[in-house]
């Protein structure tokens, strides 16, 4: 590797000012949420999508590994950091032109670096009756990085991927990937058709280091009549089996109706409604049963709470609400369907009520507001506080950062299949490993069909604690592994557990490593990566 020729060719290319040494990145992006750290050999940040083919040129001919990021804002698995050692990182985030959008079909291209609020000001602006594809993440994050990292949220298109039709990406050799039409001539047709034709492609890009995305297109979920959401309680958690059940026959009866469905457990509903109990909670340990009863009653939390949208005209929205309360109703309780409407008239209510019960009911609608706007396609930040919880030091009204702030966090996320006595185990397994490590067990289960959830549970920790960091670590670990023996394996990893993956040597990854070595011999384009 000959870093120092590299980067003097950079430099050349893209200007001083927009290469960064060793030292300054480590500085400007060696901070991770995970508590992993990486020796980082430089960072390039090009603001032209042309400088792409002759950066990727230079790595390979001085064979200087790049690891490309959209906005570096992948919380929880390991922000911008490269899986080794000895990267330098391509970050992409001033390449953000929305390339292209088709107002009838509801089809934007993008840049890494266009973001969901940048993309939510666009159709705003424009008036396009289309929906952002949003997640928890927060507006400053990429559209296309969280895509190709096969994101998911609760809008209509819950699957981030499945919603893309055509990349354009630069291989290691400098040459340009195209989806399947464009060499035909059907570059427009490209941008309608996922599939494209012959063997599909487009998917080594998900999850794969085989090239530098340089644009995607994405289909959007045009805006319905009618948004509501439906918000339910389980008070005895004894009947979660029974009400897993129940929550998919929902989803099955009523597809492309319920967006999604979160059932979250108290400790989850808690970290968005309640400070963490710091003076209440004995040094090195965590909530006790006693502790945690009197905050649910005081914050109204029920031990697992479920919130679903539904989205269509009207009268379908109306209807699909009828059955939904006739088969939730003999087990859920306070189940409401709510609107920005019904908010309001929430809101002028709560101004009759005694201070004390008002003041806990405000805030408690301030949240479900935010939540509203969240699953209508409208980006924000409603979810991030989570990564604060510990530090009970948030501000509300500015841009969060938990990697600059320095919140400690590792998503620990497998798939569930949807069947009442695995659930019940899942949440058994997480909830025993989480107590012998003395983390709190904060656990939501997201439908991603009538067949599977994913389950995401944060690891909070402090950073800046290496006991706690390393505590954190081990739990993580023991979860990854007992998951593994139990059937619940990730649907993403971290950067820390990407060489976990590679130690399987199964078919499909000696299949992905002989793809690899063809496109990309010197592993010069995110070496590591879910390899």
């Amino acid at each position: 590797m000959k870093l120092d020729s590299a980067l003097r060719e950079w430099t050349k290319l893209v200007g001083q000012s927009r290469v960064l040494s060793g030292e300054d990145a480590q500085i400007n992006y060696g901070r991770c949420t995970t508590g992993e750290s990486r020796r980082l050999a430089g960072v390039l940040k090009p603001l032209e999508r042309d400088h792409i083919i002759p950066i990727v040129k230079i790595s390979a001919q001085y064979k200087v590994p790049l690891y490309p990021v959209s906005t570096g804002h992948n919380w929880g698995y390991g922000t911008a950091l490269p899986p080794i050692d000895d990267c330098v990182i391509l970050d992409l985030s001033e390449l953000n032109k929305i390339v292209d959008f088709d107002a009838e079909a509801g089809v934007v291209t993008v840049e890494p670096g266009v973001t969901q609020g940048q993309l939510a000001e666009f159709l705003d602006q424009g008036e396009y009756p289309f929906m952002v594809p949003v997640t928890g993440a927060g507006p400053t994050c990429s559209i296309l990085g969280n895509a190709l990292e096969r994101g998911y949220g609760i809008t209509p298109h819950t699957d981030h991927f499945g919603a893309v039709m055509a990349i354009q990406a630069v291989l290691a050799d400098g040459s340009i990937y195209h989806s399947a039409h464009v060499g035909l001539g059907g570059e427009q047709l490209d941008r309608l058709f996922k599939w494209g034709i012959g063997p599909y492609l487009d998917g080594l890009f998900s999850q794969g280091g085989f090239g530098v995305v340089t644009q995607m297109t994405i289909v959007l979920a045009r805006r319905p009549e009618k948004v509501c959401s439906f918000l339910f309680g389980l008070k005895q958690p004894e009947q979660l089996g029974e009400l897993v059940l129940r929550v998919r026959e929902v989803i099955a009866r009523y597809p492309g109706i319920v967006g999604g469905v979160n059932l979250m457990n108290a400790h989850r509903v808690l970290a968005m409604t309640a400070p963490y109990p710091r003076n209440r909670v004995t040094a090195g340990g965590t909530i006790s049963p006693e502790v945690l009863h009197g905050l649910c009653q005081d914050n109204l939390v029920l031990p697992w709470t479920g919130f679903g949208t539904l989205y269509g005209s009207k009268g379908v929205v109306k209807a699909a609400q009828r059955e939904i309360r006739s088969i939730l109703s003999p087990l859920a309780v306070r189940l409401l369907f709510v609107d920005s409407r019904r908010i309001q008239v929430l809101f002028q209510i709560g101004k009759l009520l005694p201070p004390g019960f008002r003041s806990r009911l405000s805030k408690k609608l301030m949240i479900l507001e935010r939540s509203l706007q969240l699953v209508a396609g409208c980006p924000n930040q409603t979810a991030l506080p989570l990564c604060y919880w510990l530090k009970n030091n948030l501000r509300h009204d500015s841009v969060m950062n938990p990697a600059q702030d320095g919140c400690g966090l590792t998503w620990y996320a497998p798939l569930v299949p949807m069947k009442q006595e695995i659930v019940i185990h899942y949440v058994q397994m997480v909830s025993a490993i989480m107590d012998k490590y003395r983390l709190e067990p904060l656990i939501t289960l997201t439908s991603l069909s009538d067949r599977c959830f994913d389950s995401t549970v944060p690891l909070l920790f402090d950073p800046d604690s290496e006991a706690e960091r390393k505590n954190a670590e081990n739990c993580y670990w023991e979860l990854l592994e007992e998951g593994k023996k139990q059937g619940f394996l990730p649907y993403r990893v971290g950067i820390q557990t990407m060489s976990w993956l590679s130690e399987n040597n199964s078919s499909y990854w000696q299949t992905v490593r002989k793809v690899k070595n063809v496109l990309d011999p010197d592993a010069v384009i995110s070496p590591g990566r879910y390899i």
